[in-house]
């Protein structure tokens, strides 16, 4: 299958969809088909790369590193494989969720404009290129924030979009550096010429824009503040899809740079190291003080990220692949839980935990729903979160990092509490404040949106208890980062 393949599929989804303007059931119906398709080209990607090694494409015809390169190793297949799923479940939610008017506003062409630059990102072994499926993400990601112009949404979007736009700034700005000292921007390229620059310095300024840049997208210590601002204030199909994708191409981002151009920086991983601990620690903090359900969950984004990260830091096979697997993870669930914040909204009519609770008497389907990721995010055994954690622990007990497995153990106990605190407040105990009238939801609908909440949290089981099997691609991806010449060999051969 040509590597383009999982790139055009939303795309061409987002252009019929497009002329189908007016007719909003053909734009859901495209919309689902079109997801569905994109995960089907994620399964066969990631079976083509299981099988034949990394895979590369060279657009038009023209070799690189003079052409456009797209590039499939187990990272980036795994990556758009967990992209195609979590597109087909908000784009089957999204058929209930989404009102007519934001329908018509072209939702589900934005939708799928913004997973075709979610996928070009994941592929793409172009620096420049990069660049541009950013921009991609951030137009199509800004005006869904934006889709009908309530007064929250307008103010979590301008603050995500200025500090989106400091990043990208500051991305195109190290892309130029980077082109002027070594005349390629194609990645592959420009990690062998950069070993030959004679000039530490200026590596490490050009590290430290890519890594401020690509931190800020991430969510990263201290540069996290547009996210909680915004991720609560549109749909809930809308924040879901955010939270499982958005951030986790800037995860991405950093550790391709910094294991394949950067990798031999060592000042880079300590920086690393220091800021995933503080990425812990300042997210659970935050999702502790808030007292809304989103709110909570956006503030979780934050303090995951630090886990993420932190097998960047730590350098090794282990940690490489449990941040693999832990991104993996994280994807599956925080769109669920999002999802599931939603249906409480629908069924309760707010998210303020005083005004929810008594729904596990009354939904107890919901109650399972919620416990199965938030359990996994606290990193209980057997779910996939488990998983996750256990390999960063052990990678930073054998490398001796005893104070940031201790904030990771101590993290992942608030996390606990912090659901626990969202369990309690929604599904246990009365409701404190009644005077909010619930809307409700229909028996139909609740059954379309349980659907992909059902899915996602099924997958996050069996990521646990088939953990061997899901654990060995999260490997074959480390021990391929961290053997960049493989990479650089499937794209250049013997080119110098």
């Amino acid at each position: 299958m040509p590597l383009i393949v999982p790139v055009l599929v939303p795309f061409v989804t987002a252009a019929v969809s497009l002329l189908a303007w007016r007719r909003a059931p053909v734009q859901r119906l495209l919309g689902a088909i079109g997801a569905a398709g994109l995960l089907t080209s994620g399964i066969v990607l990631l079976v083509q790369v299981r099988t034949q090694g990394i895979q590369t494409s060279q657009i038009g015809g023209w070799p690189a590193p003079y052409g456009i390169t797209f590039v499939a190793d187990h990272f980036s297949a795994l990556m758009v494989l967990v992209t195609g799923v979590i597109g087909l479940s908000v784009a089957v939610y999204s058929l209930v969720e989404i009102d007519g008017p934001r329908q018509s506003f072209g939702y589900f062409p934005l939708l799928h404009i913004m997973l075709t630059g979610v996928t070009g990102a994941f592929l793409t072994g172009d620096m420049f290129n990069l660049y541009v499926w950013f921009e991609v993400m951030l137009i199509s990601s800004f005006v869904l924030l934006a889709l009908g112009s309530e007064r929250p949404q307008l103010e979590g979007a301008l603050k995500y979009v200025t500090l989106n736009l400091v990043s990208s700034f500051l991305f195109l700005t190290a892309v130029g550096i980077l082109y002027g000292e070594v005349g390629t921007l194609n990645m592959a390229h420009a990690a062998r010429r950069i070993r030959a620059l004679g000039n530490p310095d200026l590596v490490a300024i050009l590290a430290m824009l890519f890594f401020i840049s690509f931190g800020i997208k991430a969510a990263v210590f201290p540069l996290f503040f547009w996210l909680p601002a915004s991720y609560h204030t549109p749909p809930a199909a809308v924040s879901a899809v955010f939270a499982g994708l958005l951030t986790k191409v800037g995860v991405y981002a950093l550790i391709r740079t910094f294991t394949l151009v950067f990798g031999q920086l060592e000042l880079v991983h300590t920086l690393v190291l220091i800021l995933a601990g503080f990425t812990m620690v300042t997210g659970v903090l935050g999702a502790i003080a808030q007292d809304e359900f989103r709110r909570i969950l956006s503030f979780h984004i934050i303090s995951q990220i630090g886990y993420m990260i932190l097998g960047l830091g730590l350098y090794t096979p282990l940690a490489l692949a449990g941040s693999v697997f832990y991104i993996v993870h994280h994807i599956v669930v925080k769109t669920n839980l999002f999802l599931i914040g939603g249906i409480v909204r629908g069924l309760e009519g707010s998210e303020r935990l005083e005004r929810l609770g008594g729904l596990y008497n009354r939904k107890p389907w919901l109650a399972l729903l919620f416990a199965i990721p938030a359990l996994s995010l606290a990193g209980l055994p057997p779910l996939s979160g488990f998983v996750a954690k256990l390999a960063l622990v052990r990678a930073g007990l054998e490398v001796g990092e005893y104070a940031l497995v201790g904030v990771a153990l101590g993290v992942s106990l608030l996390t606990l509490y912090s659901m626990a605190k969202i369990w309690n407040a929604v599904f246990w105990e009365a409701p404190s404040d009644t005077s909010k009238a619930a809307p409700g939801l229909g028996g139909g609908a609740q059954a379309v949106l349980a659907g992909p909440a059902a899915m996602l949290a099924l997958l996050t089981v069996c990521m646990g208890l088939l953990a061997g099997p899901a654990f060995l691609a999260a490997e074959a991806a480390a021990a391929e980062l961290l053997d960049p010449e493989r990479y650089i060999y499937a794209v250049l051969g013997d080119a110098s």
